[in-house]
């Protein structure tokens, strides 16, 4: 509106005795967007569940609220390493993070409870076992215990499998193996149960210790396997399986309460739109990853996995006696 108009409009209005300029002045200002910032230690690559994450939500944000809310996606750990950007989340000086579960119980050691070998069926139980009663309790954990809120519950691409020179199809297979795992409390144990000799290293640190003989194989995922060419220098996937644990998308409480309050059912649902289809994908991508790894001459083997399932169960109780909050969580999944 011009200034000419604003005039004969505030006449009209009965207005007549204020300045133009100062009629302008009055109106009120927009409300800046606000930008978040959001962690992640893996790349900016459509194969990434990170990333296939992310791209659906700020898409999904930016339809409902527009500019008002932005998320700003940082890859690569350039927020930091994992293991100090969850406490960062925690003090609000990083806003969101999304990542494994894994590393959460570094803060709360209940959530750990999500590690345990075998405890889901696949990768696809899990979504709707923790969109339930499950998942409520670990989210209360998770706001009670650290002070962060989870928007949602993602999938991993697929189900963590043994990669090795040779094939594990069998506990008697497995035996003494040494195995690369993550280096967190259940992995170790449920790869020891199984009868491997777990091996905590960086990711980074796996490519040369195949190709020199100091790991017999490694657990992940199959796009992962690709990711790194693992199969460079080990052969043979097993179909393992042995953990589901879930991708876990957190919002800092200062951060969440930057969302204006008129945005905030916008921002959850572009986080459960993002959700849905990042789930939605991600047996699509594992499989494309098999069918790839097969191509480049890596053998695809199924496996005993209710005798490995069987050696791993104790640690179930185990875990339970020494969380005794995860009980009721144990009996929520195994009794979806």
């Amino acid at each position: 509106m011009t200034q000419g108009r604003l005039t004969r409009r505030a006449v009209a209005l009965g207005l007549g005795s204020l300045p133009a300029a100062a009629l302008l002045r009055s109106r009120p200002a927009a409300a800046a967007p606000v930008t978040l910032r959001l962690s992640s230690s893996l790349p900016a690559d459509p194969n990434s569940a990170h990333w296939l994450w992310y791209d659906r939500f700020a898409a999904s944000l930016k339809a409902k609220a527009g500019d008002a809310v932005q998320v700003r996606y940082f890859p690569d750990n350039q927020l930091g390493k994992e293991s100090d950007v969850v406490g960062s989340v925690k003090l609000g000086v990083v806003d969101m993070m999304i990542s494994g579960s894994s590393i959460w119980s570094t803060l709360a050691p209940e959530i750990g409870v999500l590690d345990l070998g075998y405890l889901f069926p696949t990768m696809e139980s899990a979504g709707p076992i923790l969109d339930g009663p499950a998942g409520s309790q670990l989210d209360r954990i998770f706001s009670d215990r650290i002070g962060v809120k989870v928007l949602s519950w993602g999938y991993s691409l697929g189900g963590r499998n043994v990669t090795a020179r040779e094939p594990a199809a069998t506990p008697a297979a497995m035996k003494g193996k040494k195995i690369r795992v993550l280096p967190v409390a259940n992995f170790v144990a449920t790869l020891r149960a199984m009868g491997a000799s777990p091996t905590p290293m960086s990711l980074g640190e796996v490519y040369t210790a195949l190709q020199t003989g100091v790991i017999d194989g490694m657990e992940h995922d199959a796009p992962t396997i690709l990711a790194i060419k693992a199969y460079e220098v080990a052969k043979h996937v097993t179909l393992t399986r042995h953990i589901c644990n879930p991708q876990t998308i957190v919002i800092g409480t200062r951060a969440f309460n930057k969302v204006p309050a008129e945005h905030r059912e916008a921002f959850l649902a572009a986080a459960a739109e993002a959700t849905a289809y990042q789930r939605s994908q991600a047996a699509a991508i594992e499989a494309k990853a098999l069918a790839t790894l097969k191509g480049n001459g890596v053998g695809i083997h199924e496996c005993d996995r209710a005798a490995f399932r069987s050696l791993v169960t104790p640690l179930w109780d185990e875990f339970a006696k020494s969380y005794p909050a995860t009980k009721p969580i144990l009996a929520a999944i195994t009794q979806a």
